[in-house]
């Protein structure tokens, strides 16, 4: 750690895998619901741990970015933090909001606008919570003078996700016109400016990882960006099929969502291209693996399994069925979980006493948690195919359904389990090695790569 003020992140990172795996509690609990009979039934209903086990994700994993942004933002602007103070009250606040919303959320206290059923006092608290943190960042690298394109896409993306934010403070009565605005907020953060934040650390990750050309790595972000603005802002399109806009919005939607896994192939491409030359040569492999792993992953989940249904004649059989969690599941693990747990990964040596190439128990919970993701992904496919087929093709009643496909549940919570049990080892992992937040110009630059177009 070469700025003292970067040991924030250890905190942000902290709460957010600790709430990642509460996540999963909540999840496999969904899960073991669909097989019957549910002796929770009126205490935790299934509408209850479902909006807990999404909303939890968007928690975790914004937590995340925050932790590594602030781990990032030093390094890059060569200078410490504006305010450790501001990030640690704006840490709180996050806590404090999101323990209230679970709270509320098991009082049926919601909006029950779908992943931003958060109340409105809620929202505010958030938007407060962002403006502090942009504030920060942005104080940070004003002080320092030095606003590299890596960080400046970062920053985009993360200023870009607060301005988004906006359309979710406000209610409408209809439903309809609900949940077309709610995609002004949800899509274009998932799969729009989030990918800006996920390609910013995929580019720090692998100038610093594989001793990758600085110039060459963020002409490919400007690429990534231009692509993600093209294909992502009127892929929004996609969402609009079957809620009664005019029928004008199906073939843009059909046409620019398929263009969006393009953008995801440009990281695969970039990733792999970068790791080749460099041949593995940084010690902490482990992150190496991670951040690899989230450019890929990201083209299978998000690209791959989203352009398998995207389109109009396949999406009026496939919306609103196993078949979205199918994509939904994958792409937000590849994309976003995977991409945090590289830079907590990266991180962690200096951060705290894990040795800097990983440990087995940290590779156990890399290779757990991506064959689990992988068979939770197949079990959604089977159940989803099923699913439409008896369902939308057939015309057999949803409950009829639900029995016939029961045995791919059965899957779902044991590769669901795998998964759990990677995600369990991420954590242990991370709290039994104790931290230590001391200051070495030498601990991050003496054992990478020379790089050869860093500044």
């Amino acid at each position: 750690m070469k700025y003292k003020s970067q040991s924030v992140a250890y905190w942000y990172f902290a709460v957010a895998v600790a709430l990642f795996g509460l996540q999963l509690v909540f999840g496999l609990l969904s899960a073991t619901k669909y097989l019957g009979p549910d002796p929770l039934l009126y205490i935790l209903p299934f509408d209850v741990t479902k909006v807990i086990h999404t909303n939890l994700l968007i928690v975790w994993v914004l937590c995340g970015f925050m932790g590594a942004t602030y781990w990032m933002v030093p390094d890059e602007s060569r200078t410490e933090l504006h305010s450790t103070r501001l990030a640690y009250i704006q840490l709180i606040l996050w806590v404090l909001m999101g323990v209230t919303a679970i709270i509320g959320y098991l009082f049926r206290w919601g909006t029950g606008n779908k992943l931003l059923e958060q109340p409105l006092p809620h929202k505010i608290v958030i938007v407060i919570v962002m403006l502090m943190f942009l504030y920060n960042i942005g104080m940070t690298i004003r002080k320092s003078g030095r606003l590299t394109t890596t960080e400046g896409v970062l920053i985009g993306g993360l200023g870009l996700a607060a301005l988004l934010y906006l359309p979710a403070l406000l209610h409408y009565e209809n439903y309809t016109v609900s949940i077309y605005y709610r995609w002004w907020t949800i899509h274009l953060w998932v799969e729009g400016v989030w990918e800006m934040i996920q390609g910013g650390f995929l580019a720090y990750l692998l100038i610093r990882l594989s001793g990758a050309d600085r110039e060459v790595m963020e002409k490919w972000l400007y690429v990534i960006v231009g692509l993600v603005f093209i294909a992502g802002i009127l892929g929004t399109a996609h969402h609009y099929y079957w809620i009664g806009v005019p029928s004008y919005w199906l073939p843009v939607g059909g046409v620019f969502s398929s263009l969006e896994p393009v953008a995801l192939v440009g990281m695969a491409i970039y990733a792999y291209s970068s790791i080749r030359r460099s041949g593995m040569a940084h010690p902490n492999k482990l992150a190496l693996h991670w951040t690899v792993g989230s450019a890929v992953f990201t083209l299978f989940g998000a690209g791959l399994l989203g352009l398998a249904h995207t389109f109009p004649d396949v999406n009026k059989w496939t919306h609103g069925t196993l078949i979205t969690a199918m994509h939904g599941h994958a792409a937000f693990y590849g994309a976003y979980a995977m991409i945090v747990m590289a830079m907590i990964s990266y991180a962690m040596p200096s951060l705290t006493r894990r040795p800097e190439e990983g440990t087995a128990m940290g590779y156990w919970s890399f290779w757990m948690q991506l064959g689990g993701m992988f068979g939770m992904t197949l079990s959604f496919a089977t159940a989803g195919i099923g699913q439409v087929y008896l369902e939308r093709i057939m015309g057999l009643g949803f409950l009829d359904t639900q029995l016939k496909i029961q045995i791919h549940f059965v899957m779902l919570i044991i590769t669901g389990s795998i998964f759990a049990i990677g995600v369990a080892l991420f954590i242990i992992d991370f709290f039994r090695h104790a931290p230590r937040f001391e200051a070495s110009a030498e601990s991050d630059y003496m054992s990478r790569p020379v790089l050869a177009g860093e500044p």
